[in-house]
């Protein structure tokens, strides 16, 4: 299988990286010309959009958009919010592993996200509503005991 390199990649008018490909519920990559799922903005919201939008993903069964939607929340927040956007993004990267059956990637993902965001919660960041131990816990529990 010959690797894509960094020249062959799709770029937007700014000349950043920018997946062009459809892609399934998953993320996965299809043929061009196939059709996929609607990609979601990559416009930040604010804190309680971006929540309600990843929730929503997650409901569709789309957990790998809403890791998009956190990643353009955590690239564009506050510096001392990082940690919380980071770990919701990579619970949900967890959750898409999980799906596409690669437990080790979704248990490395799970612990990740748990230790992010076991982290904000020794601050005194805002939640935003989110039950930051709940989220924790349920994170560590996705993770097989060995």
């Amino acid at each position: 299988m010959q690797q894509e390199s960094p020249a062959d990649r799709d770029r937007n008018e700014h000349g950043r990286a920018q997946q062009a490909r459809p892609r399934d519920a998953l993320g996965r990559p299809l043929p061009y010309g196939a059709s996929g799922v609607e990609p979601i903005s990559e416009e930040p919201r604010s804190p309680a959009d971006t929540l309600a939008c990843a929730r929503a993903l997650l409901d569709e069964g789309r957990p790998f958009a809403a890791h998009e939607a956190l990643e353009v929340r955590w690239k564009s927040c506050p510096d001392e919010e990082r940690e919380l956007w980071q770990g919701l993004a990579q619970l949900c990267v967890g959750l898409t592993h999980e799906a596409r059956g690669n437990t080790v990637g979704a248990a490395r993902l799970f612990q990740r996200a748990a230790g992010r965001l076991a982290a904000y919660q020794q601050g005194s960041g805002p939640t935003y509503g989110l039950d930051l131990p709940a989220l924790i816990e349920c994170a560590r529990g996705r993770v097989p005991s060995t």
